[in-house]
């Protein structure tokens, strides 16, 4: 699955975009480079039922930005995205 593929699954989960979580993880405390990303899964968990894997996509989102790795871009892979820039404001506003 894309990284871009496990934002959109949560928004699917829990009808939240990925820039709202953003907003909800500021009121917590939880952004920057030096999150931890123990309390944020077991937040995201707890009021949201998220497992590991898409409370990991979240937590590189709240540390980093919409900026991901151009690995896996263009590869054609399981994990391939279309981009190197995530897109946060959800999968129904995407241009």
């Amino acid at each position: 699955m894309s990284f871009q593929a496990y934002l959109d699954n949560i928004e699917d989960k829990t009808g939240l975009t990925p820039r709202q979580f953003i907003d909800l993880a500021k009121e917590r405390g939880f952004e920057g480079p030096k999150l931890k990303a123990g309390p944020v899964l077991e937040w995201l968990k707890e009021d949201y039922g998220l497992g590991r894997g898409h409370g990991m996509a979240l937590v590189h989102v709240f540390k980093n930005g919409a900026q991901i790795s151009d690995k896996h871009v263009g590869s054609g892979g399981t994990h391939a995205d279309d981009s190197d820039t995530l897109w946060l404001e959800g999968k129904n506003n995407r241009p």
